[in-house]
């Protein structure tokens, strides 16, 4: 089935990502400590933490640490933005869950809840990707931070100096982002310390001219993944849906989970409370994959799985 989408997704890949006006002045970073109130659906309701002695990124965990060890997760941000506050509700929640989350950036502004909005139609695109780099700039995170943020709180947890002493499992590691985020994440899995991944409406590049993003990225690093991944892709309408289809098509020697909805590139990060039905694969995946979790596995093994009987939610290629 993902084969009979690459074909279609083939005529689309000549498209690159659609373009974007100038964005507005970023805001400013908020001071150091504790940023919002806890939140998430889990037992264990997380907050966000920026400190002063790592000002380039910001770490989610539950308010209240437990006494067991939490399973690590970095997150790449949309756009490769550096407001980790972007996509704050479904960090809460997945944190919630008990995850300890390492994201790069300062927290500067949460994005407000917008209404669903079913989308069937591809989007307007600009053909010339580096007057759309022009028009963006730089990356304003990398995935080299990210990992630099991994082996911060790596060294923290081995730190009996460190309020985090001994409070995270650094051989339970899983990296998931958002567009941009998403290529971020996926040179993020190479790192032989990465044990699953989840792509939310992104996918390597098709062509040199697609994408505003300035990541150079090509087909041959997903041969560098070495453990489960899967791409949730905003269906057609997702500007990412030609790389998304491909990827999955060339990616045969790891466990491929793939599914869409007509949701576009947004997702549901914005348009239900805790991340909606991407904070649930989120946490699902994440508890199969690094907590071991079979009745979340569920939710993606076989024809009958449980996102596959979801409304609106298509699964082409199911785990197996």
């Amino acid at each position: 089935m993902i084969r009979k989408l690459a074909a279609m997704a083939l005529a689309l890949s000549a498209m690159p990502l659609a373009a974007q006006t100038t964005p507005p002045p970023k805001a400013e970073p908020k001071p150091f400590g504790i940023v919002g109130a806890p939140g998430g659906s889990g037992a264990m309701p997380a907050v966000a933490e920026y400190l002063a002695a790592m000002p380039d990124h910001t770490f989610y965990h539950p308010a209240v640490m437990p006494k067991e060890r939490l399973p690590i997760v970095l997150w790449g941000n949309g756009g490769c933005a550096d407001n980790s506050l972007s996509a704050a509700a479904f960090l809460r929640e997945v944190s919630s869950q008990g995850y300890f989350i390492v994201v790069p950036g300062p927290p500067r502004s949460e994005r407000p809840m917008t209404a669903p909005v079913r989308m069937t139609e591809p989007p307007a695109v600009d053909a010339d990707r580096n007057a759309q780099i022009a028009k963006r700039g730089p990356d304003a995170t990398s995935p080299e931070q990210i990992l630099a943020g991994l082996d911060w709180v790596t060294k923290q947890n081995a730190d009996p100096k460190s309020p985090w002493f001994g409070k995270l499992d650094p051989s339970r590691v899983a990296v998931m982002g958002h567009s941009c985020g998403g290529l971020q994440s996926i040179r993020v899995s190479a790192d032989p310390r990465i044990k699953a991944t989840v792509l939310f409406n992104s996918g390597v590049f098709n062509n040199a001219m697609e994408g505003r993003s300035a990541l150079s990225i090509t087909k041959k690093e997903l041969l560098k993944l070495h453990a489960p991944i899967a791409y949730i892709i905003g269906g057609p309408a997702d500007i990412a849906w030609p790389q998304a289809i491909d990827d999955g098509a060339r990616i045969v020697h790891v466990p491929v989970f793939f599914a869409h909805s007509p949701i576009g590139h947004s997702g549901t990060f914005w348009t239900a409370p805790n991340g909606g039905e991407y904070g649930v694969i989120a946490r699902k995946w994440l508890n199969f994959h690094l907590k071991g979790r079979a009745k979340d596995g569920l939710y993606f093994r076989g024809r009958n799985c449980g996102l596959c009987t979801k409304t609106d939610w298509s699964v082409p290629r199911p785990l197996w």
